[in-house]
C-alpha cells in the first residue's frame, strides 16, 4: 500500500542550514569584493592612473 509522503516537512527544515551557509559565502564574496575595490583604489591613489592601468594591461597580458 502507498504511504503518505512527509517530505515538505523534512524540506524545509533541511533548507535552513543551506540558507545560513548561503549567506555566509555571500557575505564573504561581498567582503572579498570590496577588500578587491579597496586595493585598487589604493594602488589608483598610489602609483597614479597611467601606472595603475598599465600595471593591470600587464597583468592581464600575462595571463594570455
Amino acid at each position: 500500500m502507498a504511504q503518505p509522503i512527509h517530505a515538505q516537512q523534512n524540506m524545509i527544515s533541511d533548507a535552513r542550514p543551506a540558507g545560513r551557509a548561503a549567506k555566509i559565502i555571500v557575505g564573504s564574496a561581498a567582503g572579498l569584493g570590496g577588500l578587491v575595490l579597496l586595493g585598487a583604489a589604493a594602488l589608483w591613489v598610489h602609483y597614479g592612473t597611467a601606472v595603475f592601468f598599465e600595471m593591470i594591461a600587464a597583468g592581464i597580458a600575462a595571463c594570455f
